[in-house]
């Protein structure tokens, strides 16, 4: 009997319960709700948790040789990056000077071939100017019969020269000049009163200059000076000067 009355008193307090939760009465209003709340605020923090948030809030302190190590390695790089950059600059410099004197001799050849593309020309028309002066040289200018001729063959060497001279090329004739040894060749000496010593006593075949290059040298008779047997006899016969000193 006494259980039958234990059973219905449960059953009664398991409905009060059921009602009371789905009443309108909001959960902060439960007492044991409110003091299991206020308990899990009081208690601490697990230890993990603590931990965590400890590192969250305050910055890792990185040791000085870390640093140390680190800077090193840093500063290591940069100058290897600069050694490599220094190496980079000096080939890119290397290369554009190596450039430029390619360009250089280039424009150089360029120039050589205009001023001396005539060369092989002028050593072809050369026997021709030299057969025309030597005709002009050789004959009779008292004969009337050749004098048209010689007129012609005087003109025909004018012009000719003037065509040369338009490309650069100039005659030498160094009659009476001093000896140049750079443009004249000298296939003998011989003593002259007239023409002074190392000069030119005459031209045996005139040379040719393509834009300051010697094409053919001047062949040249060379000046010695007067002869010996010329000077005066005075001076031949004149001994070596005395000077009396005697008081």
């Amino acid at each position: 009997m006494q259980t039958e009355e234990q059973n219905l008193q449960d059953a009664i307090n398991a409905q009060n319960n059921a009602s009371y939760q789905h009443s309108d009465m909001p959960e902060s209003a439960d007492p044991a709700k409110v003091q299991d709340a206020e308990a899990e605020a009081a208690a601490p923090a697990a230890p993990h948790e603590q931990a965590a948030g400890t590192e969250e809030q305050a910055p890792e302190v990185l040791d000085a040789d870390a640093l140390a190590a680190e800077n090193a390695v840093l500063r290591a790089k940069l100058d290897e990056a600069g050694r490599q950059a220094a190496d980079q600059r000096d080939q890119m410099m290397r290369v554009m000077a190596e450039a430029q004197n390619i360009r250089k001799r280039a424009e150089a050849d360029v120039e050589r071939e205009r001023k001396f593309a005539v060369e092989k020309f002028v050593k072809a028309i050369i026997p021709v100017y030299d057969s025309l002066d030597q005709a002009l040289s050789l004959s009779n200018r008292e004969d009337p019969a050749a004098k048209a001729t010689l007129e012609g063959v005087e003109n025909t060497i004018k012009l000719l020269l003037k065509e040369l001279g338009n490309m650069g090329i100039e005659c030498i004739n160094p009659q009476g000049a001093a000896f140049d040894p750079n443009v004249h060749q000298a296939i003998s000496m011989a003593p002259s009163p007239e023409v002074p010593n190392n000069h030119v006593l005459a031209v045996m075949q005139k040379g040719f200059i393509l834009n300051g290059r010697v094409v053919r040298p001047a062949m040249v008779i060379v000046s010695k000076g007067v002869p010996a047997e010329t000077k005066p006899a005075e001076e031949q016969s004149a001994g070596p000067r005395v000077i009396n000193i005697e008081a």
